[in-house]
């Protein structure tokens, strides 16, 4: 074998090591699951990439050894309008996890991709199904 063929393998091997790294850091999904609480805070935020953060406390016991918050960005412009509107509020959230961040999509590891409930908010009366004669 020649030296320059050598060096492509070499390169080509550790560019296909780089990008695998780069996908289980970043975009594997480590963890999924649900967290439920109030609302703290949700806002929009970022120097150069404006990204949904926000923050719930978690009810339950509170020690001082141990935080009940849960931190979290959020992708999707809909799911980020609802939770503006309802700071405050109890919420119960799906998450998915990740080793790491990337600046476009948020500054936590943790991203909220959907709703399951939002407490306290008024339903909006259902049509009435009964004709009028």
């Amino acid at each position: 074998m020649n030296a320059k063929k050598i060096l492509w393998t070499f390169v080509t091997v550790l560019v296909v090591a780089l990008i695998a790294f780069g996908y289980w850091r970043f975009y594997f999904v480590f963890a999924e699951g649900t967290k439920a609480g109030q609302l703290n805070t949700f806002q929009k935020k970022g120097i150069m990439f404006k990204t949904y953060e926000g923050k719930i406390i978690q009810s339950g016991f509170k020690a001082n050894v141990q935080s009940n918050e849960f931190e979290f960005s959020v992708e999707n412009e809909r799911i980020a309008e609802q939770l503006l509107q309802n700071s405050g509020r109890e919420v119960e959230l799906h998450y998915k996890r990740h080793f790491g961040s990337l600046p476009w999509r948020g500054m936590q590891s943790y991203i909220v991709d959907s709703i399951y409930a939002i407490h306290g908010v008024p339903v909006a009366p259902a049509e009435s199904t009964i004709k009028p004669k």
